[in-house]
């Protein structure tokens, strides 16, 4: 018997908001309105560092790998979440569900793997100014970058092989509109430890470090920031991280919460599961457009000079 020759079914069924599927065509338009400023917000972030070259500095090209991390997220996410709410077309073919789950699962964890690089970056401006051109140049940039994507497929590379070889006779009923790992898991009529163990590791070796080298890059920068005498300079160098720290929050504390609900609320109410991945999925990638925008003048500044001939 082949290692993959076992019961599937031929689809799964998507869920929307459990007690609330009458108004899933009402709630379309909020879900649409976050999609339009995640791509949207996200596309101007990625065409200003692209045509004002006084954004051509390490900082931003960081900048443009989350915003392009954060469109693939969207993207991946799109289809599914909107046939959902906006046609009640629920069903996903098996194999479409297990590349969705790939892909969610590959840009999550490609953001993280940025948002570290970031810290770094902030650690070297504030730290090391003297040689941070020569520390972060180009090539060194693209090779994180390059090294980042490659974690991510190569690490979640088994995810999908790993589900498949489980047969799934319990239901075909997903509780979310699009597919997860934990997720798909519950549904499975085996025994789902390597799955779970795989998973914890991943977890904690790709996204437990992360957060531990952000955590401690941190730690350096305040100490370093400390030890400037004026009080202004200080806070000038501190309020470089701002931006930075806010993308942290609003990536992992959804995250975190979305890990807990699924490891440890196993008879908490549904609902809550759906709002706590919702959140995970949809705020990252509509905050961070925003908290850039408002936080660094300098992208404003490309913004409003990319759209000034449009007005004219």
């Amino acid at each position: 018997m082949g290692l993959f020759n076992v019961s599937h079914p031929a689809s799964f069924l998507l869920t929307g908001i459990p007690g609330l599927e009458s108004s899933h065509s009402w709630l379309a338009g909020p879900l649409c309105v976050m999609y339009a400023l995640a791509l949207g917000g996200n596309t101007v972030i990625l065409q200003a560092v692209r045509v004002e070259p006084s954004l051509h500095e390490p900082m931003y090209y960081f900048l443009s790998m989350l915003s392009f991390s954060d469109v693939a997220m969207s993207m991946a996410t799109l289809p599914t979440v909107l046939r959902t709410f906006c046609l009640n077309a629920r069903s996903i073919a098996f194999d479409a569900c297990l590349i969705q789950m790939f892909l969610i699962h590959s840009f999550s964890m490609m953001e993280s793997g940025i948002l570290l690089a970031m810290s770094f970056d902030r650690y070297v401006a504030i730290c090391d100014p003297l040689h941070y051109a020569t520390v972060l140049t180009n090539g060194v940039i693209a090779g994180i970058g390059v090294a980042v994507t490659a974690r991510s497929f190569i690490t979640l590379f088994p995810l999908p092989f790993l589900f498949k070889r489980l047969p799934v006779c319990r239901s075909n009923v997903l509780s979310h509109s699009y597919c997860l790992h934990p997720d798909m898991m519950k549904l499975a009529c085996a025994d789902i430890t390597i799955n779970s163990i795989y998973g914890l590791f991943v977890l904690v070796s790709t996204f437990g470090m992360d957060m531990f080298f952000i955590f401690l890059s941190y730690v350096l920068i305040l100490r370093s920031v400390m030890a400037i005498a004026s009080r202004k300079e200080r806070l000038k160098a501190l309020n470089t991280c701002v931006s930075h720290i806010l993308a942290v929050l609003a990536f992992y504390v959804p995250m975190i919460g979305v890990s807990v609900v699924h490891r440890f609320g196993k008879h908490a109410p549904r609902y809550i599961h759906v709002l706590m991945s919702n959140v995970y999925l949809f705020v990252p990638p509509v905050l961070n457009p925003l908290i850039y925008s408002a936080k660094t003048k300098e992208i404003r500044r490309a913004i409003v000079r990319m759209f000034r001939p449009i007005r004219m």
